[in-house]
């Protein structure tokens, strides 16, 4: 192979996606907003319901930073729905094993919020 012949296959390769500071900054934004979202839902007691909404702040949370930091955003659109379908599944069989968990061992998770007592008043 000719040394003019390496350089002709490796002249139309594409390098990559450069992600613009404006992007990058409404991502940081995002997520320190869907981070305190996550914290403030803690403080409301919504019953069985906690598991599920904390599961979901933490699917959007993964989603967005897969599209972004991995440009997924740039691929094919087939590739989101693949990872954000696959991300739902895992929420939904994560979800259903600690609320079944719940129903039959109720002291399997330590400390868990709605169960937790206010410390008596001395």
């Amino acid at each position: 192979m000719s040394r003019e012949t390496s350089h002709d296959a490796h002249a139309g390769a594409h390098v990559g996606h450069i992600v613009p500071l404006p992007v990058l900054l409404a991502t940081l934004g995002v997520l320190l907003v869907l981070t305190v979202v996550t914290v403030a839902v803690t403080y409301l007691d919504l019953g069985p319901y906690n598991i599920w909404i904390a599961l979901a702040i933490a699917v959007a949370k993964a989603a967005f930073v897969v599209s972004i930091f991995m440009h997924l955003k740039y691929d094919k659109p087939f590739n989101a729905i693949i990872l954000v379908v696959s991300f739902a599944l895992i929420m939904l069989f994560i979800g259903i094993a600690l609320t079944d968990t719940h129903g039959y061992r109720p002291d399997q998770i330590p400390g868990y919020a709605p169960r937790m007592q206010a410390p008596a008043a001395k």
